[in-house]
């Protein structure tokens, strides 16, 4: 089994015991920021029935928006690869980062200077209160993973993105990776 700690810029993977948990069962969250006052990710496989069309009447291409977490659920959120094209973002590692001037990022997609494969948007996030997800770890709800797909993370499909993960775990983790969504239907 692989022991880390929590540090933005690493991934959070949900443990089998967040089975019933409907926000975070079968999640990976990247960890946007870790400190003393707390943390903040977003849920990287969780897509929505939404595109940033259907939200933001100014920008005419239909990218996916993913739930990003519980967390104030009615704010938009994105990360992305390309911060020499959006001004004031924030890295969080490995080049990926974080907010920036949303006005240049309806610019820069309706001129087709981004594509979904650089930016991911988010409706609300996952936050943590001080020590809080140290409790979390500590009581085996999430099991921390580098991230090995660096800024590429943009680009991964959702639909198997977490039994990638526990399969990168190893050990009982193998096991967990290939039950079924609902264990009582199996």
């Amino acid at each position: 089994m692989i022991n880390l700690q929590p540090e933005k810029g690493k991934l959070l993977i949900a443990e089998p015991a967040l089975a019933g948990d409907v926000s975070f069962s079968r999640s990976v969250v990247l960890l946007a920021e870790h400190g003393e006052d707390g943390s903040v990710g977003f849920i990287l496989n969780k897509p929505l029935d939404y595109s940033i069309s259907d939200l933001v009447t100014e920008i005419e291409v239909p990218f996916k928006v993913f739930n990003g977490g519980p967390v104030e659920q009615d704010n938009l959120y994105f990360i992305h690869k390309v911060p020499e094209l959006i001004a004031n973002s924030i890295e969080i590692s490995d080049g990926i980062y974080w907010g920036g001037d949303f006005e240049c990022i309806v610019g820069l997609i309706n001129t087709n200077a981004i594509s979904e494969e650089d930016i991911r948007f988010f409706l609300g996030y996952t936050g943590w209160s001080s020590l809080q997800l140290d409790k979390e770890l500590t009581s085996k709800s999430w099991a921390i993973l580098p991230n090995k797909y660096e800024s590429n993370i943009i680009q991964k499909a959702p639909g198997a993105f977490w039994k990638e993960n526990m399969l990168t775990l190893g050990g009982d983790y193998l096991l967990w990776s290939n039950t079924p969504e609902n264990p009582s239907l199996n």
